[in-house]
């Protein structure tokens, strides 16, 4: 177990850590609240306007009705049923989306927006993540390898004797930039451009994926779009069975 020293003495870094960690979740709750709340306030309050004006446009419902059908479109949204437009609606689970979720499974990403209401379709995503997420990890690690061969290389390449330690920096910073190009600049924008959302809801969107928590308040759709174009030309193709 790590100690720290203080005045020749080793303290253990356990209570120091939980404190620490009790501390950090009460900072986030107290800031989510102070930034949030209001807003859901004024939501919640928009949408009771909202239903108040349904009824009064509609004077043959009475407020229990409206409920009741409220709960029916909540209980569809919770399922993965869109409420909107009819039964000819795109299917949630048609092989597209279907490819999207077992993608963001074995990522851990876990969006949200979809997810197995059966209990067949539960019990398999337990044991399709089991193993597909260390399957995953290692497809991960594999890459990583890889890239480190090929930066142990170019590490070489620049620390040969003679070389500047200019060109040492400038290659360094060079690398930075293009990793923060990569992943921090250019898919904010591309996602920003395709979705129609702001920089800063892409920026949001990239760093939520990335570090895989997925809260799935935000979704490409323009990915699950292209994968099903795919899916239509390998039907087509007859390399595909439907």
């Amino acid at each position: 177990m790590p100690y720290l020293t203080v005045c020749n003495r080793q303290l253990s870094w356990t209570l120091p850590l939980v404190l620490g960690y009790l501390f950090y979740l009460l900072l986030g709750a107290l800031v989510f609240q102070l930034l949030e709340k209001q807003a859901e306030a004024k939501t919640r309050d928009q949408f009771q306007m909202e239903k108040l004006k349904f009824l009064q446009n509609y004077t043959c419902l009475d407020r229990q009705a409206l409920e009741q059908f409220v709960q029916v479109i909540m209980e569809a949204w919770e399922k993965g049923v869109n409420p909107e437009g009819n039964s000819t609606n795109p299917s949630n689970w048609d092989f597209s989306n279907s490819f999207f979720f077992a993608g963001t499974v074995v990522t851990t990403v876990g969006y949200g927006n979809l997810a197995p209401s059966t209990v067949p379709g539960q019990v398999f995503c337990v044991f399709y993540a089991l193993f597909g997420v260390p399957l995953n990890l290692a497809f991960l690690n594999q890459l990583g390898k890889g890239l480190t061969i090929h930066l142990m290389n170019l590490e070489r390449w620049v620390h040969k004797p003679g070389r500047a330690q200019v060109v040492q920096t400038l290659t360094m910073g060079f690398f930075l930039m293009v990793g923060t190009l990569l992943f921090l600049v250019f898919p904010p924008m591309i996602f920003s451009y395709v979705e129609g959302w702001s920089y800063g809801e892409g920026f949001y969107f990239t760093f939520i994926t990335l570090s895989t928590i997925g809260f799935g308040d935000y979704v490409a759709q323009i990915l699950i779009s292209i994968i099903y174009q795919c899916t239509e030309v390998w039907q087509q193709s007859g390399l595909f069975l439907a």
